[in-house]
């Protein structure tokens, strides 16, 4: 697997990722690399003589993409560069990390491994959402995390049915409902006290908000499965579908939400050495081995 052609996007108006990103271009220029800075990114970068370009030319044109910040940095660059089958790979300057394997002061080792191909290359797929009005689609978008029907008000109950291929599960009160993927359920999904989902696990988690019933549990399901939210007529107040809580979708009583598998996958390229459960294990603080 050769890299020559590396697109960098960094976080903005941070100044840990604009030390990485500068050492980054010190790197890949020692490399030999063909260096694509994304536009905003090169924006907060000081006199340095880079070819500047868009997400989406980065995913036309690059090999490798490198993300400097954190998981929801990646998350906006991942929603687009999955269109593009280009390989991805974060160097953490965030909070939580889930996504961003690189230490930031381990970029020329960790990345080294990468260039010399003892890496590990990893799919994950998307979910993509659709809302239907009267038969007719208003609006759609994709999540690499999760898609979640929510009201607009804190606290707020809503009714509606969920479907798994037309074939009625169950109806609910509650604040909402959180469809996740294998990469989501580490995060919003895990607040909710949904399953952690492996990343190979061809599954889809469904997490009831807040539900008005002690029976009501997540659940897990086929990711291939279309799951199908029909939002009661009878609620008074608009509602809204997120995607991986940056894109809003308006949803109206009576309104259908369609949720599956998006066809393009995410491609994570992970530096020698990643193991999933050292990932767990330092995030979420478990216990280490007795011996």
């Amino acid at each position: 697997m050769k890299f020559k052609t590396v697109g960098l996007i960094g976080k903005q108006a941070h100044q840990g990722a604009k030390i990485s990103l500068s050492a980054l271009i010190v790197y890949l220029n020692e490399r030999g690399c063909n260096i694509l800075v994304e536009t905003n990114t090169a924006s907060n970068l000081d006199g340095q003589d880079v070819k500047v370009c868009s997400i989406e030319d980065i995913g036309r044109q690059a090999d490798l993409a490198i993300v400097v910040g954190g998981d929801g940095n990646m998350l906006g660059v991942a929603r687009v560069l999955a269109e593009y089958n280009v390989g991805v790979v974060g160097i953490n300057r965030g909070n939580l990390g889930f996504l961003t394997d690189i230490n930031p002061d381990d970029i020329e080792p960790q990345l080294d491994s990468i260039f010399d191909g003892e890496c590990k290359v990893e799919q994950r797929f998307l979910l993509e959402v659709a809302v239907y009005r009267n038969g007719k689609i208003q609006s759609k978008d994709s999540a690499v995390n999760e898609v979640v029907l929510h009201h607009g008000k804190v606290a707020h109950m809503m009714e509606f049915e969920v479907y798994l291929d037309e074939h009625f599960v169950f109806s609910q009160r509650s604040d909402g409902l959180i469809v996740a993927t294998p990469t989501g359920s580490t995060a919003y999904s895990l607040s909710g006290g949904g399953a952690i989902l492996t990343p190979k696990l061809d599954a889809l988690s469904l997490v009831p908000m807040f539900p008005h019933t002690l029976s009501s549990r997540p659940i897990v399901v086929d990711a291939n499965s279309i799951v199908t939210l029909k939002v009661s007529p009878e609620n008074t107040d608009n509602l809204q579908v997120s995607c991986d809580s940056h894109i809003v979708l308006t949803v109206l009583p009576g309104d259908e939400i369609k949720i599956c598998k998006n066809p393009a996958k995410l491609t994570l390229i992970h530096p020698k050495g990643y193991n999933y459960f050292n990932v767990l294990r330092t995030k979420l603080s478990w216990g280490s081995k007795l011996y």
